[in-house]
């Protein structure tokens, strides 16, 4: 029967957002507030950005007390989860897992040890609880990369060369389930994403790079990885960090990679006389 259109749209699903590091939980919030969602913040100790979370309903817990998540969670009446922000992967010592991490870990094991099989796990375990998790790209579908430049500035031949080589040692390196990301200048590879993250990656390029045109980043989704959690990111602040390390342009892998702020990223960009580009999976713009 098809619905009355008498009858008022279905409420949104409350949103609970288990927010990491860096800029992208604050944009999950601002859209909710925009779009008029129900949100609730699980902020992580040490990751989240405390200035994200006035004004928005929300519980602080540490890495490992996943029972204290849970609860809160069902008490706010969540419906669906979404993951965003980076997590920097602690020791088991500093964890401190409660009895429901520990039992976590003790089923998956050594699947545990990659950052892609621990990411299932995680997932697994959010859904039995009764939670629907989602990708972020169901809330910030209009940031994700597209294909080709997002602002004035074209990548050259030799820049081309760079990205295509870079996207294939990113998706090969994925694989792996080491990182998302490279550095390569002139067909050489300069640095690898692992543990560190683009950031820090990103810093220690400064002091390796080689005379000539400068390199580039790539960022590419690992081809195994579940989509619902940990999509590469780029923002501003990756921007100014690729400039100062005397890169000449980034590459993301297009529909699979969020922008966070992509007026403010073009802009930036521009500016400081960089591309951004939108791959394809072979590299190509």
């Amino acid at each position: 029967m098809p619905p009355d259109p008498g009858l008022p749209d279905a409420a949104p699903r409350k949103l609970g957002l288990i927010a990491g590091g860096g800029d992208l939980p604050a944009r999950v919030i601002e859209t909710c507030r925009e779009t008029g969602r129900p949100i609730f913040v699980l902020a992580l100790e040490g990751f989240t950005d405390p200035g994200c979370l006035t004004g928005v309903d929300h519980a602080w817990i540490r890495l490992g007390a996943a029972g204290e998540g849970f609860r809160h969670l069902h008490t706010h009446h969540v419906q669906d989860i979404v993951m965003v922000g980076p997590v920097r992967r602690p020791s088991l010592a500093d964890l401190r897992p409660d009895w429901r991490a520990a039992r976590l870990f003790a089923r998956v094991g050594l699947k545990a040890l990659g950052d892609d099989g621990l990411l299932r796990a995680v997932i697994a375990e959010v859904e039995q609880e009764g939670f629907r998790v989602i990708g972020v790209d169901q809330i910030l579908g209009g940031h994700l990369a597209r294909r080709g430049v997002l602002g004035a500035v074209q990548p050259d031949e030799q820049a081309l060369a760079d990205l295509r080589h870079g996207a294939a040692v990113a998706l090969a390196l994925g694989r792996l389930d080491v990182g998302q990301g490279v550095v390569v200048q002139q067909g050489i590879v300069l640095a690898a994403e692992a543990v560190e993250g683009t950031d820090a990656m990103l810093s220690r390029c400064a002091d390796l790079r080689r005379d000539g045109p400068g390199g580039v980043l790539v960022k590419m989704c690992k081809p195994q990885q579940d989509r619902r959690a940990d999509l590469p990111t780029i923002g501003p602040v990756t921007v100014t960090r690729a400039a100062a390390a005397g890169l000449r342009g980034i590459g993301v892998q297009a529909g699979a990679a969020v922008l966070v702020d992509i007026n403010e990223i073009r802009r930036q960009a521009d500016a400081l006389g960089l591309f951004v580009v939108g791959l394809t999976a072979e590299g190509t713009p």
